[in-house]
């Protein structure tokens, strides 16, 4: 269970392991790489974590609102976000391309800042099982975090469990305000568990699954996988719940979202055992 600790005592025990422990690159340079800087890269893959999930929140729920308004014979697009966001439809036949405008300056959705432009394709058939979404970033901030990327998202009307589901296959570069760069590879899994059939975004709940690779400007790199489902109210910032089993040469451990609560705290356990805190930005 996730305890409560001031940022200032996670930072200090981020350094005392810095301080404590080295570990050889995945090439085995020569160069020492501090305990530090591999965590200080895997608190900047939660940020991704968390810049991969909003991206998938506003796609799904512009393709959602689009869908439900041709369903009721509206063809103009609409969206349930602030009006800065504008949302436009070109259409040809069954083919439909939204794109998505953030006005000068961004957008603040659900306390996150949008920059900068989404584009989102797919051929439109209500009775199809399966839908296959493309997406373009066009000069497109997050946080004010430079993510760059062209990706695809695949929904299936109903999983095994009766629920729609959303397999994205992951391909995201981000540069963060400091230059500080990482990219990452892989397929996220997520399932929408609760409030698919209410009409309202807000009350919506996923778990999501899956695996992917993320390497950073330094060399480094590291593999993750989902051991217990991540739990994303969209009304959190972060995850309430689940855990990533992470993997680097001479590293690891298990990075733990807690039990359900909505903050921004997560523990990292090592491999032999020691745990820290984390605050997630």
């Amino acid at each position: 269970m996730k305890t409560m600790k001031l940022k200032t005592k996670t930072l200090l025990s981020l350094l005392f392991l810095g301080l404590l422990f080295t570990a050889c690159t995945d090439n085995e340079s020569t160069e020492p790489v501090s305990q530090e800087e591999d965590l200080t890269e895997m608190v900047q893959s939660t940020e991704m974590d968390q810049i991969s999930a909003s991206l998938e929140d506003v796609i799904i729920e512009i393709y959602e609102d689009q869908e439900s308004a041709e369903a009721k014979g509206i063809m103009n697009s609409r969206t349930a976000f602030d009006t800065c966001v504008t949302v436009s439809l070109d259409m040809e036949q069954n083919f439909r391309q939204l794109t998505v405008d953030f006005a000068e300056g961004g957008c603040i959705i659900r306390g996150h800042l949008y920059e900068g432009q989404i584009v989102i394709t797919y051929e439109r058939d209500p009775q199809a099982q399966n839908i296959f979404l493309g997406y373009v970033l066009n000069n497109f901030y997050f946080d004010n975090k430079h993510v760059m990327g062209n990706n695809s998202i695949l929904k299936e009307l109903s999983n095994d469990q009766g629920n729609p589901q959303f397999t994205h296959t992951v391909d995201l570069t981000v540069v963060w305000p400091n230059g500080m760069q990482a990219s990452r590879e892989g397929q996220i899994v997520r399932e929408w568990i609760e409030g698919f059939d209410t009409g309202d975004f807000t009350d919506n709940v996923f778990e999501f699954t899956g695996y992917w690779n993320a390497s950073f400007v330094n060399g480094g790199s590291h593999s993750y996988e989902i051991i217990l489902p991540l739990r994303r109210e969209v009304t959190c910032y972060h995850f309430v719940s689940g855990s990533i089993d992470v993997e680097r040469t001479f590293f690891g451990g298990v990075l733990d979202y807690g039990e359900g609560a909505c903050d921004n705290l997560a523990t990292f356990t090592f491999t032999d055992g020691t745990e820290i805190d984390i605050v997630l930005n």
